[in-house]
């Protein structure tokens, strides 16, 4: 029984993540554009850290 509740808490933790993204980011390619400029951030970064 308890196996069963973790499994539905998790499941509807999962659902509501992917809910609070597809919000977030309307559509695929607003998605795409937020991971690249996650990506230009991240590698901008280490630049400076480099220099």
């Amino acid at each position: 029984m308890e196996k069963r509740l973790r499994s539905g808490v998790l499941g509807s933790l999962l659902f509501l993540a992917v809910g609070l993204f597809g919000v977030g980011c309307a559509t695929i390619e607003g998605a795409g554009k937020d991971i690249e400029k996650a990506g230009e951030a991240i590698s901008e970064a280490a630049r400076n850290a480099k220099n």
